[in-house]
């Protein structure tokens, strides 16, 4: 291929080496690497890759300048539209997104766009560069239930234009998703993390944690006696979904939402942990999407054997490609075209295997992807002392049961305009996995986004 039509390579820990720590696996560009792949951007007059980005990061602006080896001008280019963008250098899936629409992408790779913001971002958290506030306070009082992506992002955009926001966190550590599920080495949490964290609360946002909504206060007492003139609802969806088969009770039998919450937030994974786990022999992992992988990699540095099980084929894997290259590079193996019918106990009812029948590809079902068929006589047992399912995760109810007048769907998801975040009940906004149920990040992100200018557009015509 031509001179520049191949993407600057990124360092990574070997395979077999990281598969036994939690260690972070990709080790970033260096300062040289990542100016040289910065220089690969065509700065087109019209980026298509802008309109591939929810959050609408001004993605040339940011490349321009780190080719310049402005490295403070490009982190300010980007945290003008992102609050967290060290964590969407990460685990934002670009490569069906910005990078997907890059022009030279055509003939060539991409330009590493995810990669090139982890290194501006980690250089400014390096160097102690903070996002900065203009607009000056204008007396509106703002609340934001949750402190993953999407409260963070609608916190952080509000903040800019002068609310006060306090934001209501559940936990005892605020993050959300970006604390609890995803794992260490795929998101460190002190370094990355807590950082992001810390850059929202710079902006003036303030955060309350071990606060309950719905029961230490509910949203309609926010509004109704502590004077928040409006609420954005971003909660999350961490409601796990299970299989209703037989057997799902047994001991050794974990939602990936509990096994990833108890290894992440309670640092069960640490040999002096205080909330340790059961680390089993042989493990399997039910479901393909990117919790499913994260899964399996945590229990696999646990030292278990651990097989994914997965209904349809490797072409039908929800899980963004690189989690999946990395998942059979560390020795975790796939049974895919493959469903669990029955999770197998021993006498104290205990996980002692999974019996599992094959599937074929029949037509296409409402999701577009075509729908698996089990082929008769083919049952099988999979060995295995500890099941983990991971098939997606619904909002839990409290909220919606506890606030008058907020309409929900048939799924229990909040119902709120895609565009403005409003929901049913007036001044109260929401997006991200509460609305839409289990998504990526960056989308969340996106909602909380809309939702910020949807409140602000909301409390001006209030007067």
């Amino acid at each position: 291929m031509a001179e520049g039509m191949v993407r600057v390579p990124i360092s990574e820990q070997e395979p077999l080496v990281r598969a036994k720590n939690f260690d972070e696996v990709c080790l970033g560009y260096t300062e040289e690497e990542a100016v040289l792949e910065a220089a690969r951007c065509l700065n087109c007059k019209k980026p298509r890759c802008v309109e591939g980005c929810p959050v609408s990061i001004n993605i040339p602006g940011f490349i321009t300048a780190l080719k310049e080896q402005n490295f403070k001008g490009a982190y300010d280019v980007i945290s003008q539209s992102s609050a967290l963008p060290a964590v969407c250098g990460r685990v934002c899936p670009q490569e069906t997104q910005c990078e997907a629409l890059c022009i030279k992408g055509i003939k060539g790779d991409a330009v590493s766009i995810g990669k090139l913001e982890r290194y501006v971002a980690d250089r400014a958290r390096e160097e102690g560069v903070k996002p900065t506030v203009d607009a000056a306070p204008n007396g509106h009082k703002v609340a934001i239930v949750g402190s993953g992506p999407a409260g963070l992002t609608c916190a952080g955009d509000l903040a800019r234009l002068g609310y006060d926001v306090t934001i209501f966190e559940a936990l005892h550590e605020a993050g959300g998703v970006l604390t609890y599920g995803i794992p260490e080495f795929r998101l460190p949490k002190d370094k990355v993390v807590a950082a992001e964290v810390e850059n929202v609360k710079s902006m003036g946002v303030k955060i309350e944690t071990n606060v309950v909504i719905g029961k230490s206060v509910t949203i309609d007492e926010l509004m109704e006696e502590e004077g928040f003139e409006a609420v954005f609802v971003g909660s999350g969806a961490g409601l796990p979904m299970f299989m209703k088969i037989p057997g799902e009770n047994a001991k050794g039998v974990f939602s990936a939402n509990e096994y990833l919450t108890r290894n992440n937030l309670m640092k069960a994974f640490r040999d002096d942990s205080d909330t340790p786990i059961f680390r089993p022999k042989k493990v399997a992992v039910v479901g393909g999407g990117n919790v499913a992988m994260d899964a399996a990699r945590t229990a696999l540095r646990l030292g278990a054997e651990v097989t994914i099980v997965y209904r349809r084929s490797e072409a039908e894997l929800p899980a963004r490609v690189e989690e999946v290259h990395h998942a059979k590079e560390e020795g975790i193996k796939f049974e895919l075209l493959t469903n669990p019918v029955e999770i197998l106990e021993t006498e104290d009812h205990c996980v002692r295997g999974m019996k599992c029948v094959r599937m074929e590809l029949g037509e296409p079902d409402a999701s577009g992807r075509r729908r698996p068929v089990v082929i008769e006589g083919s049952e099988f047992e999979l060995e295995t002392d500890a099941v983990i399912m991971s098939l997606g995760t619904s909002p839990n109810p409290l909220i919606a049961s506890t606030t008058k007048g907020l309409d929900t769907n048939k799924w229990k998801c909040i119902v709120a305009d895609e565009a403005n975040g409003q929901t049913s009940k007036e001044g109260v906004f929401a997006g991200g996995d509460a609305v839409t149920g289990a998504a990526t990040v960056i989308l969340a992100m996106g909602a909380g986004k809309a939702a910020a200018k949807g409140i602000d557009e909301y409390i001006k015509s209030k007067g």
